[in-house]
């Protein structure tokens, strides 16, 4: 499947977060979207890039902005990973089952490692794609890039 690109629909799609609660993307109609996808919990970079979501949730609420983290990890699993982090605010969706579904409709799953990239979707309120970036795997998005982006819509 290709990777999403700017100006098409972001695929619907409901999953668990980290408590357990369905999450859809049409609950945030009206708000921008920050899809944050980070292959495996439990792993430093993405440790780092998820707590960087929490520790700038405010900034974030300035801009109407709802930061959503995304692997194809169990929602368990990140429900644990999330109370180690200390991250209390910011949803962290599983992506659990059907294995990494969502991250193969936005062209973002990796089928030989089995997890998807590490990746920003910025979508808007009417559910468009306004920008995306993929990462290579060993490296921390850039949290004032991704300002900028959100700063330029």
């Amino acid at each position: 499947m290709n990777q999403i690109t700017v100006g098409e629909y972001a695929p619907e799609f409901g999953l668990k977060d980290n408590r357990g609660d369905e999450i859809r993307l049409s609950d945030y109609k009206g708000k921008k979207v920050l899809l944050s996808w980070h292959p495996l919990a439990w792993t430093r970079v993405c440790a780092e890039q998820m707590k960087a979501l929490e520790a700038n949730l405010d900034e974030f609420d300035k801009y109407n902005v709802v930061p959503l983290g995304l692997s194809i990890d169990s929602y368990p699993c990140k429900n644990a990973w999330a109370k180690e982090l200390g991250i209390a605010r910011v949803k962290l969706l599983a992506d659990f089952w059907p294995h990494g579904k969502v991250a193969l409709n936005y062209g973002l799953f990796r089928e030989e490692e089995g997890f998807s990239e590490r990746a920003n979707v910025l979508i808007d309120e009417a559910g468009k794609v306004l920008w995306v970036k993929v990462y290579p795997i060993p490296e921390l998005p850039d949290i004032t890039e991704v300002f900028n982006q959100i700063k330029g819509y």
